[in-house]
């Protein structure tokens, strides 16, 4: 497969090509259509791994919330401020980013713990629930399975990614203090060939 790419590298050099493989995925855009009709206006949303601002960032600053991108790769902010600018986009490491406590509304995960240990993943979860204001959400997207570490090859591009199973998942993110409001999946089949069909889990969670 050839090199392995870290998730700066692969966003990078992907760019738009994520977004035409990617952008119409039926769970994503059910979870902000739930979201934005749950939100108070102007609310303060945190978006990890915001990649190219659409739909989730671009659909919230639309509804008149205020959205905070991260993503590792600079590809991936200059593309989302050119799209989104009524977001803010900011090119940092979730890993080593930090918020004050009880500030956010809301806090999106779409596909952003992949390339996270599952420590990381685990400190990161237990960040979210300190940012998180209470009664505050978290909304997760993932692709679930008891994977750890797993090479395999993404649109071209060589990786390692890890999971968790779903239970499992759910059980880490009630370990971080919060409380699971819901979970559902379904396969999606990404619009480009060479892309491999995946099942998505949505899991939803809210700070007491």
């Amino acid at each position: 497969m050839g090199e392995e790419a870290t998730a700066e590298e692969l966003f990078d050099a992907l760019g738009a090509e994520y977004e035409e493989a990617f952008g119409a995925r039926p769970l994503v855009d059910a979870a902000i259509r739930e979201l934005v009709a749950e939100l108070a206006p102007e609310s303060k949303v945190l978006d990890l791994g915001s990649g190219t601002g659409r739909p989730l960032a671009s659909e919230l600053a639309a509804a008149g919330h205020h959205v905070t991108g991260l993503d590792v790769s600079a590809e991936m902010v200059r593309i989302a401020r050119e799209q989104v600018p009524a977001a803010e986009f900011l090119h940092v490491d979730v890993r080593e980013w930090e918020s004050e406590a009880a500030s956010w509304d809301a806090v999106c995960a779409f596909f952003s713990f992949v390339q996270l240990t599952r420590a990381e993943t685990e400190g990161l979860l237990g960040k979210v629930a300190a940012w998180l204001k209470p009664g505050g959400q978290l909304v997760l997207i993932t692709v679930p399975g008891d994977i750890e570490d797993l090479p395999i090859e993404f649109l071209g591009h060589a990786i390692r990614v890890t999971s968790f199973a779903p239970e499992d998942l759910e059980n880490r993110v009630r370990a971080a203090g919060l409380e699971v409001t819901g979970t559902r999946s379904e396969v999606f089949e990404p619009g480009k060939p060479g892309a491999q069909v995946e099942e998505h889990l949505l899991i939803t969670a809210r700070k007491p």
